[in-house]
């Protein structure tokens, strides 16, 4: 079982679960590191939230994700910058944050339960998206792997201070935060589209949205 006790920070650590979740269900990207043959291995990967489960998604010829699917012990972070905090020194730059780490082994799922998951993956990416896709074919359950992960072992941090050097009277220039936001930017067409078809919708609803 690891230390899930910050040692640097302590004060960061969250241990509300509906924290994670929230956290969980803002993110799109997923890293998963495990160990190999050939040394320890980080890979991202786009992931959902399925209730109390992190499902991911690939190709049953990945090589990783088959060691995964085997039971492999990984830990997964995903995390989430929303400012930067800018300090008056070099040392007191640093960010705002929501970082999660998970622990255990992915199983694969079966095939009477893959259609949920593929459509919690649809809808984390594209938020809706899942409703007006045709639905998953055998062909398409059978060749996609699909692995979920307990959430029961994992730890929480978030940062949300100002820069430890702002109330430094010696000190000169401004200090603060400055916020970051990611949008929806304009959907673009895949220029193999035949016959051509307007932008949904939904999907256009989603331009300038923070996403």
């Amino acid at each position: 079982m690891p230390d899930l006790e910050p040692s640097r920070h302590p004060e960061r650590a969250v241990h509300d679960r509906a924290a994670l979740d929230a956290l969980l269900d803002r993110g799109r990207v997923a890293h998963v590191a495990l160990s190999t043959q050939d040394g320890p291995l980080v890979l991202p990967t786009a992931y959902a939230r399925l209730r109390d489960r992190l499902v991911v998604h690939g190709s049953p010829r990945s090589r990783w994700l088959a060691q995964v699917a085997a039971g492999a012990p990984v830990c997964v972070a995903v995390s989430e910058v929303s400012a930067i905090v800018v300090g008056r020194s070099a040392p007191a730059v640093s960010m705002r944050y929501a970082s999660a780490t998970l622990f255990g082994a992915f199983a694969p799922l079966p095939d009477d339960e893959k259609a949920d998951a593929l459509a919690a993956l649809a809808d984390r990416l594209t938020p809706g998206g899942a409703a007006r896709l045709r639905p998953a074919t055998e062909r398409d359950v059978a060749r996609t792997l699909v692995l979920a992960l307990p959430i029961d072992t994992w730890s929480l941090k978030v940062a949300d201070g100002w820069p430890y050097d702002a109330a430094d009277p010696s000190a000169e220039g401004w200090a603060g935060v400055v916020p970051l936001r990611t949008t929806w930017g304009e959907p673009l067409t895949a220029p193999s589209l035949r016959p051509p078809a307007g932008v949904p919708d939904e999907v256009r609803s989603l331009v300038g949205r923070d996403a």
